[in-house]
């Protein structure tokens, strides 16, 4: 339980950074691209055994982080668009709602436990992170030819979740999770400055040092998120579906709560209700395990 509650920790820390970016007018794809670099040498620092690059080309996971590298890269860039066409709230919902393909995939794959306590609270996570992320007064409206990016913000954050599960359970050994994070960053990285380097070309390029500070204060709470979640998910006692629901909603609540405290930020009434749905949900699948 101790890696699920540290992968709260991070994962909150995360949305946090990221408001501060837009009150100190953050170039977002500079910071997350240095955040991946980071991330990627943190990775490298915890890992404990040599380092042997070889090794690492012939282990069974590494094409999959290849894979993963590019999709991080990918969602990123999708929930940049979703905001610009569709606002923030948007692309919050559907990131957030991509939990339900890996709490599927946990039951179908892996048989994982149904009882009627944990449907329940499935069920009532969905409706509670709708209501908590949603910030305007109406609901969702979105143009018919907007659709497809939320679309691929839900797809590709539950392929991420579903693949991080999947990998972990039938190809990366405990001793390798934090070879196998950094990996998955470097690749990330790897896309991002081939990005940078494209702008370069077209003199559209401007590196800023806040930009720089901002990934690394990113980057480090970045790898810790995935590390202790795949710690977590390690856990024979609690079953994937239930550390990623407990995982998504505590860390809304936690954003939530920090955007109240720190920053002021003003909550409508069905946010409210989203809230109180939200520790009920957490309750209903904690006590079904």
């Amino acid at each position: 339980m101790i890696y699920l509650l540290l992968s709260i920790f991070a994962s909150s820390w995360i949305l946090i950074t990221f408001k501060l970016f837009a009150k100190y007018n953050i170039d977002t794809q500079q910071a997350i691209i240095v955040n991946y670099v980071i991330a990627c040498i943190s990775g490298l620092v915890a890992y404990t055994e040599p380092i042997d690059i070889i090794s690492i080309t012939k282990s069974s996971w590494f094409y999959g982080t290849i894979a993963l590298g590019f999709i991080f890269i990918l969602v990123f860039n999708f929930m940049a668009i979703t905001t610009q066409k569709n606002g923030l709230s948007v692309a919050a919902v559907a990131s957030k709602m991509s939990v339900a393909i890996p709490v599927i995939f946990g039951i179908i794959v892996y048989n994982e436990s149904t009882g009627a306590l944990k449907i329940i609270g499935i069920i009532i996570a969905l409706i509670a992170v709708y209501m908590t992320s949603m910030k305007t007064v109406g609901g969702i409206a979105i143009k018919k030819e907007n659709l497809i990016y939320p679309l691929l913000v839900f797809l590709g954050g539950g392929i991420i979740d579903t693949s991080l599960k999947f990998m972990e359970t039938n190809y990366v050994a405990k001793m390798d999770v934090p070879i196998f994070s950094a990996t998955i960053f470097s690749f990330a990285a790897i896309l991002g400055i081939f990005t940078l380097a494209y702008k370069a070309t077209r003199g559209t390029l401007k590196i800023n040092v806040k930009n720089i500070i901002a990934g690394i204060c990113l980057g480090i709470p970045n790898y810790f998120s995935i590390y202790f979640l795949i710690q977590a998910l390690r856990n024979e006692n609690i079953d994937s579906s239930t550390v990623f629901i407990i995982n998504n909603v505590a860390v809304l609540l936690v954003s939530t709560f920090a955007g109240i405290l720190f920053f002021k930020e003003k909550l409508l009434l069905k946010n409210w209700i989203g809230i109180v749905l939200a520790i009920m949900s957490i309750l209903f699948v904690t006590f079904s395990i």
